[in-house]
Protein backbone atom coordinates (compact mmCIF):
# COMPACT_ATOMS: atom_id res chain seq x y z
CA UNK A 1 0.00 0.00 0.00
CA UNK A 2 2.94 2.61 0.61
CA UNK A 3 4.31 2.02 -2.25
CA UNK A 4 1.31 2.33 -4.33
CA UNK A 5 0.54 5.83 -2.51
CA UNK A 6 4.23 7.13 -3.29
CA UNK A 7 3.99 6.07 -6.83
CA UNK A 8 0.47 7.75 -7.05
CA UNK A 9 1.75 11.08 -5.37
CA UNK A 10 5.00 11.44 -7.95
CA UNK A 11 2.68 10.62 -10.22
CA UNK A 12 0.37 13.65 -9.36
CA UNK A 13 3.06 15.97 -8.68
CA UNK A 14 5.10 15.17 -12.10
CA UNK A 15 1.20 15.93 -13.60
CA UNK A 16 1.16 19.35 -11.99
CA UNK A 17 4.79 20.03 -13.04
CA UNK A 18 3.15 20.09 -16.85
CA UNK A 19 5.20 16.88 -17.48
CA UNK A 20 2.78 14.50 -20.22
CA UNK A 21 0.03 12.46 -18.12
CA UNK A 22 1.66 9.20 -20.49
CA UNK A 23 4.72 10.07 -19.47
CA UNK A 24 3.85 10.61 -15.90
CA UNK A 25 2.74 7.00 -15.46
CA UNK A 26 5.07 5.29 -17.76
CA UNK A 27 7.52 6.72 -15.71
CA UNK A 28 6.59 5.99 -12.65
CA UNK A 29 5.37 2.76 -12.82
CA UNK A 30 8.95 1.68 -14.51
CA UNK A 31 10.14 3.20 -12.17
CA UNK A 32 8.21 1.65 -9.37
CA UNK A 33 8.60 -1.83 -10.76
CA UNK A 34 12.00 -1.07 -10.67
CA UNK A 35 12.19 -0.31 -7.36
CA UNK A 36 10.11 -3.31 -6.12
CA UNK A 37 11.46 -6.16 -8.37
CA UNK A 38 14.43 -5.19 -10.12
CA UNK A 39 15.38 -3.42 -13.67
CA UNK A 40 15.18 -6.69 -15.20
CA UNK A 41 11.35 -7.57 -14.67
CA UNK A 42 10.14 -3.25 -15.16
CA UNK A 43 12.00 -3.61 -18.31
CA UNK A 44 10.62 -7.00 -19.78
CA UNK A 45 6.56 -5.69 -18.39
CA UNK A 46 6.95 -2.30 -19.90
CA UNK A 47 8.33 -4.38 -23.55
CA UNK A 48 5.57 -6.49 -23.10
CA UNK A 49 3.01 -3.61 -22.55
CA UNK A 50 4.48 -1.65 -25.84
CA UNK A 51 4.42 -4.98 -27.82
CA UNK A 52 0.75 -6.06 -26.85
CA UNK A 53 -0.90 -2.78 -27.06
CA UNK A 54 0.76 -2.48 -30.40
CA UNK A 55 -0.28 -5.78 -32.00
CA UNK A 56 -3.51 -6.29 -30.08
CA UNK A 57 -6.51 -6.79 -32.25
CA UNK A 58 -8.92 -5.19 -30.45
CA UNK A 59 -7.49 -1.97 -30.07
CA UNK A 60 -7.92 -1.38 -33.48
CA UNK A 61 -11.30 -0.39 -33.14
CA UNK A 62 -10.11 2.74 -31.71
CA UNK A 63 -8.63 4.47 -35.02
CA UNK A 64 -11.34 2.76 -37.31
CA UNK A 65 -14.27 4.50 -35.13
CA UNK A 66 -12.04 8.16 -34.81
CA UNK A 67 -11.60 7.44 -38.52
CA UNK A 68 -15.05 6.71 -39.03
CA UNK A 69 -15.98 10.33 -36.91
CA UNK A 70 -13.56 12.71 -38.95
CA UNK A 71 -15.21 11.13 -42.57
CA UNK A 72 -18.91 11.81 -40.75
CA UNK A 73 -17.71 15.48 -39.97
CA UNK A 74 -15.78 16.10 -43.08
CA UNK A 75 -19.14 15.25 -44.69
CA UNK A 76 -21.10 17.47 -43.07
CA UNK A 77 -24.15 15.51 -41.79
CA UNK A 78 -24.23 17.26 -38.38
CA UNK A 79 -25.96 20.23 -40.72
CA UNK A 80 -29.01 17.85 -42.06
CA UNK A 81 -28.79 16.40 -37.94
CA UNK A 82 -29.53 20.20 -36.63
CA UNK A 83 -32.08 21.07 -39.14
CA UNK A 84 -34.15 17.98 -38.74
CA UNK A 85 -34.56 18.94 -34.81
CA UNK A 86 -35.38 22.38 -35.43
CA UNK A 87 -37.81 21.94 -37.50
CA UNK A 88 -39.55 20.18 -34.67
CA UNK A 89 -38.52 22.17 -31.67
CA UNK A 90 -37.47 25.41 -32.91
CA UNK A 91 -40.72 27.16 -32.50
CA UNK A 92 -40.54 26.48 -28.60
CA UNK A 93 -38.85 28.57 -25.98
CA UNK A 94 -35.11 27.36 -25.66
CA UNK A 95 -35.89 25.60 -28.73
CA UNK A 96 -33.16 26.02 -30.74
CA UNK A 97 -31.16 24.85 -27.96
CA UNK A 98 -32.90 21.81 -27.21
CA UNK A 99 -32.52 21.61 -31.02
CA UNK A 100 -28.78 21.62 -30.17
CA UNK A 101 -28.77 18.94 -27.75
CA UNK A 102 -31.06 16.24 -30.30
CA UNK A 103 -28.58 17.20 -32.82
CA UNK A 104 -25.42 16.45 -30.83
CA UNK A 105 -27.03 13.33 -29.88
CA UNK A 106 -27.39 12.18 -33.12
CA UNK A 107 -24.00 13.24 -34.23
CA UNK A 108 -22.21 11.45 -31.45
CA UNK A 109 -24.38 8.33 -32.52
CA UNK A 110 -22.16 8.18 -35.48
CA UNK A 111 -19.14 10.41 -34.27
CA UNK A 112 -18.26 8.69 -30.72
CA UNK A 113 -15.87 11.57 -29.68
CA UNK A 114 -17.19 14.31 -27.00
CA UNK A 115 -14.34 17.07 -28.28
CA UNK A 116 -15.45 16.44 -31.62
CA UNK A 117 -19.51 16.70 -31.68
CA UNK A 118 -18.25 19.87 -29.65
CA UNK A 119 -16.41 21.32 -31.75
CA UNK A 120 -18.64 20.77 -34.97
CA UNK A 121 -21.81 22.00 -32.98
CA UNK A 122 -20.26 24.74 -32.44
CA UNK A 123 -19.69 25.78 -36.23
CA UNK A 124 -23.34 24.70 -36.74
CA UNK A 125 -25.62 25.43 -33.99
CA UNK A 126 -23.91 28.26 -32.44
CA UNK A 127 -24.57 31.26 -35.45
CA UNK A 128 -28.05 30.05 -35.51
CA UNK A 129 -28.59 30.74 -31.79
CA UNK A 130 -26.98 34.12 -32.01
CA UNK A 131 -29.10 35.14 -34.78
CA UNK A 132 -32.19 34.55 -33.18
CA UNK A 133 -31.24 36.33 -30.06
CA UNK A 134 -29.96 33.80 -27.53
CA UNK A 135 -28.15 34.67 -24.92
CA UNK A 136 -24.36 33.47 -25.26
CA UNK A 137 -24.35 31.27 -21.80
CA UNK A 138 -27.00 29.66 -23.32
CA UNK A 139 -25.67 29.15 -26.31
CA UNK A 140 -22.44 27.74 -25.38
CA UNK A 141 -23.61 25.96 -22.70
CA UNK A 142 -25.93 23.97 -24.63
CA UNK A 143 -23.04 22.75 -27.29
CA UNK A 144 -20.43 21.95 -24.48
CA UNK A 145 -23.00 19.94 -22.48
CA UNK A 146 -24.33 18.45 -25.92
CA UNK A 147 -21.15 17.46 -26.83
CA UNK A 148 -20.73 15.39 -23.75
CA UNK A 149 -23.43 13.25 -25.56
CA UNK A 150 -20.85 12.06 -28.13
CA UNK A 151 -18.95 9.83 -25.34
CA UNK A 152 -22.20 8.34 -23.87
CA UNK A 153 -24.39 7.11 -27.11
CA UNK A 154 -22.70 4.52 -28.85
CA UNK A 155 -20.34 4.26 -30.50
CA UNK A 156 -17.84 6.10 -28.16
CA UNK A 157 -13.91 6.35 -28.01
CA UNK A 158 -14.49 5.97 -23.69
CA UNK A 159 -15.93 3.04 -23.69
CA UNK A 160 -13.93 1.36 -26.24
CA UNK A 161 -10.92 1.87 -24.20
CA UNK A 162 -12.97 0.87 -21.26
CA UNK A 163 -13.63 -2.54 -22.40
CA UNK A 164 -10.28 -2.84 -23.01
CA UNK A 165 -8.43 -2.17 -19.73
CA UNK A 166 -11.33 -4.58 -17.98
CA UNK A 167 -12.26 -7.13 -20.63
CA UNK A 168 -15.78 -5.97 -20.26
CA UNK A 169 -17.87 -6.73 -23.42
CA UNK A 170 -17.57 -3.98 -25.70
CA UNK A 171 -21.18 -4.43 -27.24
CA UNK A 172 -22.89 -4.93 -23.96
CA UNK A 173 -21.28 -1.38 -23.15
CA UNK A 174 -22.65 0.15 -26.20
CA UNK A 175 -26.09 -1.22 -25.60
CA UNK A 176 -26.11 -0.27 -22.46
CA UNK A 177 -25.50 3.80 -22.96
CA UNK A 178 -28.25 3.90 -25.20
CA UNK A 179 -31.60 4.58 -22.86
CA UNK A 180 -29.17 6.73 -20.69
CA UNK A 181 -27.79 8.74 -23.58
CA UNK A 182 -31.66 9.44 -23.70
CA UNK A 183 -32.30 10.11 -20.39
CA UNK A 184 -29.34 12.03 -20.12
CA UNK A 185 -30.99 14.15 -23.47
CA UNK A 186 -34.00 14.71 -21.48
CA UNK A 187 -32.10 16.45 -18.60
CA UNK A 188 -30.18 18.39 -20.57
CA UNK A 189 -32.83 19.53 -22.48
CA UNK A 190 -34.72 20.64 -19.01
CA UNK A 191 -31.41 22.20 -18.36
CA UNK A 192 -31.79 24.54 -21.29
CA UNK A 193 -36.18 25.34 -20.01
CA UNK A 194 -34.73 25.85 -16.89
CA UNK A 195 -32.59 28.60 -17.95
CA UNK A 196 -35.33 29.71 -20.21
CA UNK A 197 -37.42 30.45 -17.06
CA UNK A 198 -35.22 31.66 -14.82
CA UNK A 199 -34.51 34.29 -17.94
CA UNK A 200 -37.04 33.75 -21.04
CA UNK A 201 -34.85 36.45 -23.17
CA UNK A 202 -32.25 34.10 -23.21
CA UNK A 203 -34.14 31.30 -25.46
CA UNK A 204 -36.41 33.46 -27.97
CA UNK A 205 -38.82 30.97 -29.70
CA UNK A 206 -38.52 30.91 -33.76
CA UNK A 207 -40.73 30.35 -36.53
CA UNK A 208 -43.20 26.98 -36.44
CA UNK A 209 -41.95 24.83 -39.27
CA UNK A 210 -44.61 23.47 -41.82
CA UNK A 211 -44.86 19.21 -41.50
CA UNK A 212 -43.63 19.30 -45.26
CA UNK A 213 -40.44 21.02 -44.01
CA UNK A 214 -40.13 19.05 -41.39
CA UNK A 215 -40.64 15.56 -43.36
CA UNK A 216 -37.96 16.72 -46.08
CA UNK A 217 -35.13 17.28 -43.23
CA UNK A 218 -36.07 14.18 -42.09
CA UNK A 219 -35.13 12.46 -45.33
CA UNK A 220 -32.19 14.62 -45.80
CA UNK A 221 -30.48 12.41 -42.75
CA UNK A 222 -31.27 8.94 -43.87
CA UNK A 223 -27.32 8.57 -43.96
CA UNK A 224 -27.33 8.80 -40.81
CA UNK A 225 -29.71 6.49 -39.66
CA UNK A 226 -28.07 4.25 -42.47
CA UNK A 227 -24.70 4.70 -41.22
CA UNK A 228 -26.17 3.67 -37.81
CA UNK A 229 -28.39 1.06 -38.22
CA UNK A 230 -25.68 -0.97 -40.17
CA UNK A 231 -22.84 -0.47 -37.31
CA UNK A 232 -24.73 -0.75 -34.18
CA UNK A 233 -27.05 -3.31 -35.69
CA UNK A 234 -24.56 -5.70 -36.86
CA UNK A 235 -22.91 -5.27 -33.71
CA UNK A 236 -26.01 -6.01 -31.13
CA UNK A 237 -27.10 -8.95 -34.29
CA UNK A 238 -23.55 -10.65 -33.77
CA UNK A 239 -23.78 -10.16 -37.72
CA UNK A 240 -19.82 -8.85 -37.00
CA UNK A 241 -17.50 -8.03 -33.85
CA UNK A 242 -17.25 -4.15 -32.86
CA UNK A 243 -14.08 -4.15 -34.78
CA UNK A 244 -15.45 -5.35 -37.84
CA UNK A 245 -18.67 -2.67 -37.18
CA UNK A 246 -15.82 0.02 -37.02
CA UNK A 247 -14.21 -0.42 -39.67
CA UNK A 248 -17.31 -0.93 -42.45
CA UNK A 249 -18.33 2.24 -40.29
CA UNK A 250 -15.42 4.22 -41.22
CA UNK A 251 -15.43 2.89 -45.06
CA UNK A 252 -19.55 3.67 -45.11
CA UNK A 253 -18.16 7.36 -44.11
CA UNK A 254 -15.71 7.57 -46.31
CA UNK A 255 -18.38 6.42 -49.29
CA UNK A 256 -20.57 9.20 -48.12
CA UNK A 257 -18.15 12.07 -47.78
CA UNK A 258 -16.95 11.09 -51.20
CA UNK A 259 -20.59 10.93 -52.54
CA UNK A 260 -20.80 14.61 -51.04
CA UNK A 261 -18.23 15.44 -53.38
CA UNK A 262 -16.33 17.04 -50.19
CA UNK A 263 -13.70 14.83 -50.29
CA UNK A 264 -10.53 15.70 -52.28
CA UNK A 265 -6.60 14.29 -51.94
CA UNK A 266 -6.71 17.43 -49.77
CA UNK A 267 -9.17 16.89 -47.25
CA UNK A 268 -8.51 13.19 -47.59
CA UNK A 269 -4.78 13.42 -46.61
CA UNK A 270 -6.37 16.04 -43.63
CA UNK A 271 -8.83 13.09 -42.00
CA UNK A 272 -6.01 10.71 -42.09
CA UNK A 273 -3.60 13.21 -40.50
CA UNK A 274 -5.75 14.04 -37.92
CA UNK A 275 -6.81 10.24 -37.48
CA UNK A 276 -3.32 9.60 -37.43
CA UNK A 277 -2.60 11.86 -34.67
CA UNK A 278 -5.07 11.24 -32.03
CA UNK A 279 -5.00 7.60 -32.18
CA UNK A 280 -1.17 8.15 -31.52
CA UNK A 281 -2.15 10.07 -28.88
CA UNK A 282 -4.15 7.66 -27.45
CA UNK A 283 -2.38 4.96 -27.76
CA UNK A 284 0.65 6.77 -25.82
CA UNK A 285 -1.60 7.52 -23.04
CA UNK A 286 -2.89 3.84 -22.89
CA UNK A 287 0.43 1.99 -22.93
CA UNK A 288 1.88 4.95 -19.92
CA UNK A 289 -1.90 3.99 -17.97
CA UNK A 290 -0.95 0.31 -18.24
CA UNK A 291 2.63 0.18 -16.93
CA UNK A 292 1.40 2.33 -14.22
CA UNK A 293 -1.19 -0.37 -13.88
CA UNK A 294 0.87 -3.14 -13.38
CA UNK A 295 2.79 -1.51 -10.89
CA UNK A 296 0.05 -0.85 -8.80
CA UNK A 297 -1.20 -4.27 -9.16
CA UNK A 298 1.94 -5.40 -7.78
CA UNK A 299 1.23 -3.61 -5.01
CA UNK A 300 -1.09 -4.19 -2.22
CA UNK A 301 -3.18 -1.46 -2.86
CA UNK A 302 -6.02 -3.31 -4.51
CA UNK A 303 -6.29 -6.07 -1.59
CA UNK A 304 -5.73 -3.98 0.98
CA UNK A 305 -8.60 -1.57 0.16
CA UNK A 306 -10.77 -3.98 -0.13
CA UNK A 307 -9.82 -5.28 3.24
CA UNK A 308 -10.84 -1.81 4.33
CA UNK A 309 -13.70 -1.47 3.02
CA UNK A 310 -14.63 -5.00 4.64
CA UNK A 311 -13.28 -3.86 8.00
CA UNK A 312 -15.73 -0.90 8.09
CA UNK A 313 -18.55 -3.05 6.83
CA UNK A 314 -19.32 -0.53 4.17
CA UNK A 315 -22.57 -0.92 1.74
CA UNK A 316 -21.55 -1.08 -1.99
CA UNK A 317 -24.24 2.46 -2.39
CA UNK A 318 -22.00 4.10 0.15
CA UNK A 319 -18.79 2.84 -2.07
CA UNK A 320 -20.27 3.72 -5.44
CA UNK A 321 -20.97 7.31 -3.65
CA UNK A 322 -17.66 7.64 -2.65
CA UNK A 323 -15.94 6.68 -5.75
CA UNK A 324 -18.29 8.93 -8.12
CA UNK A 325 -17.22 11.76 -5.56
CA UNK A 326 -13.53 11.17 -6.18
CA UNK A 327 -13.90 11.38 -9.89
CA UNK A 328 -16.23 14.20 -9.54
CA UNK A 329 -13.64 16.36 -7.74
CA UNK A 330 -10.80 14.49 -10.18
CA UNK A 331 -12.61 15.89 -13.17
CA UNK A 332 -12.00 19.44 -12.00
CA UNK A 333 -8.72 19.27 -12.20
CA UNK A 334 -7.52 16.16 -14.28
CA UNK A 335 -7.84 15.21 -18.53
CA UNK A 336 -10.86 12.89 -18.28
CA UNK A 337 -9.22 10.22 -21.02
CA UNK A 338 -6.10 10.13 -18.13
CA UNK A 339 -7.93 10.25 -15.24
CA UNK A 340 -10.11 7.02 -16.20
CA UNK A 341 -6.65 5.27 -17.42
CA UNK A 342 -5.12 5.87 -13.84
CA UNK A 343 -7.85 5.21 -11.67
CA UNK A 344 -9.68 2.00 -13.27
CA UNK A 345 -6.74 0.31 -12.35
CA UNK A 346 -7.44 0.86 -8.52
CA UNK A 347 -11.55 1.03 -8.59
CA UNK A 348 -12.05 -1.96 -10.77
CA UNK A 349 -11.23 -4.80 -8.56
CA UNK A 350 -13.11 -3.22 -5.87
CA UNK A 351 -16.02 -2.83 -7.33
CA UNK A 352 -16.35 -6.37 -9.04
CA UNK A 353 -15.02 -7.58 -5.76
CA UNK A 354 -18.46 -6.32 -4.23
CA UNK A 355 -20.75 -7.66 -6.90
CA UNK A 356 -21.27 -4.93 -8.70
CA UNK A 357 -21.77 -5.26 -12.69
CA UNK A 358 -19.15 -4.21 -14.51
CA UNK A 359 -21.24 -3.24 -17.53
CA UNK A 360 -22.77 -0.70 -15.51
CA UNK A 361 -19.56 0.39 -13.84
CA UNK A 362 -18.39 1.38 -16.95
CA UNK A 363 -21.71 3.70 -17.91
CA UNK A 364 -20.83 5.35 -14.63
CA UNK A 365 -17.84 6.15 -15.60
CA UNK A 366 -18.53 7.22 -19.17
CA UNK A 367 -21.03 10.06 -16.50
CA UNK A 368 -18.63 10.76 -14.43
CA UNK A 369 -16.37 11.96 -17.13
CA UNK A 370 -19.43 13.91 -18.79
CA UNK A 371 -19.41 15.94 -15.72
CA UNK A 372 -15.47 16.67 -15.85
CA UNK A 373 -15.89 17.48 -19.58
CA UNK A 374 -18.10 20.58 -18.90
CA UNK A 375 -17.02 21.03 -14.83
CA UNK A 376 -14.86 24.43 -14.07
CA UNK A 377 -11.98 24.68 -14.78
CA UNK A 378 -10.71 22.72 -16.73
CA UNK A 379 -13.19 21.14 -18.52
CA UNK A 380 -12.47 19.82 -22.16
CA UNK A 381 -15.86 20.71 -24.12
CA UNK A 382 -15.84 24.23 -22.35
CA UNK A 383 -12.44 24.69 -23.99
CA UNK A 384 -13.28 24.11 -27.20
CA UNK A 385 -16.27 25.73 -27.49
CA UNK A 386 -14.12 28.70 -26.36
CA UNK A 387 -10.95 28.27 -28.73
CA UNK A 388 -13.78 28.06 -31.54
CA UNK A 389 -15.62 31.29 -30.70
CA UNK A 390 -12.65 33.78 -29.66
CA UNK A 391 -14.45 36.39 -28.86
CA UNK A 392 -16.25 34.50 -26.06
CA UNK A 393 -15.19 35.19 -22.52
CA UNK A 394 -14.43 32.57 -19.94
CA UNK A 395 -16.66 33.48 -17.47
CA UNK A 396 -19.27 33.26 -19.84
CA UNK A 397 -18.49 29.78 -20.80
CA UNK A 398 -18.63 28.77 -16.81
CA UNK A 399 -21.98 30.44 -15.97
CA UNK A 400 -23.16 28.54 -19.18
CA UNK A 401 -22.26 25.52 -18.02
CA UNK A 402 -23.85 25.28 -14.37
CA UNK A 403 -27.08 24.49 -15.18
CA UNK A 404 -25.86 21.65 -17.56
CA UNK A 405 -23.60 20.23 -14.75
CA UNK A 406 -26.12 20.03 -12.23
CA UNK A 407 -28.35 18.07 -14.98
CA UNK A 408 -25.65 15.30 -15.41
CA UNK A 409 -25.00 15.16 -11.69
CA UNK A 410 -28.53 14.08 -11.58
CA UNK A 411 -28.24 11.79 -14.77
CA UNK A 412 -25.44 9.98 -12.25
CA UNK A 413 -27.89 10.05 -8.95
CA UNK A 414 -30.47 8.30 -11.58
CA UNK A 415 -28.30 5.91 -12.62
CA UNK A 416 -26.80 4.94 -9.72
CA UNK A 417 -29.96 4.40 -7.91
CA UNK A 418 -31.22 2.52 -10.77
CA UNK A 419 -29.06 0.24 -12.39
CA UNK A 420 -31.35 -2.02 -14.26
CA UNK A 421 -31.65 1.22 -16.65
CA UNK A 422 -27.86 0.27 -18.16
CA UNK A 423 -28.35 -2.84 -18.05
CA UNK A 424 -31.77 -3.82 -19.49
CA UNK A 425 -31.05 -3.29 -23.00
CA UNK A 426 -27.66 -6.14 -22.99
CA UNK A 427 -30.08 -7.93 -21.40
CA UNK A 428 -32.85 -7.94 -23.58
CA UNK A 429 -30.53 -8.41 -26.40
CA UNK A 430 -28.64 -11.08 -24.68
CA UNK A 431 -24.91 -9.82 -25.51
Amino acid sequence: MTEALIGLAAMMALSFLRVPIAISMGLVGFLGLWWMRGLGPSMASATTVVYESGFNYTLSVVPLFILMGNFVTRAGMSKELYRAAYTFVGHLRGGLAMATVLACAGFGAICGSSIATAATMTKVAYPSMHDHGYSDELAVGTIAAGGTLGILIPPSTIMVIYGIMTQTNIGKLFAAGVLPGLVAVGLLCLGVQYMCWRNPAAGPAAERAGWSERLQALRDVWAVVVLFTVVMGGIYGGIFTATEGAGIGAAGAFFFALARGVLDRKALLAVLTDSARTTAMLFVILVGALIFSNFLNYTSMPADLKGLITHWKLSPVTVMVVICAIYVVLGTAMEELSMILLTIPVFFPIVTGLGMDPVWFGIIIVVVVQIGLISPPVGMNMFVVKSMLPGMTTQTVFRGVWPFVWAEVALLAILVAFPSISLVLPTLLKL
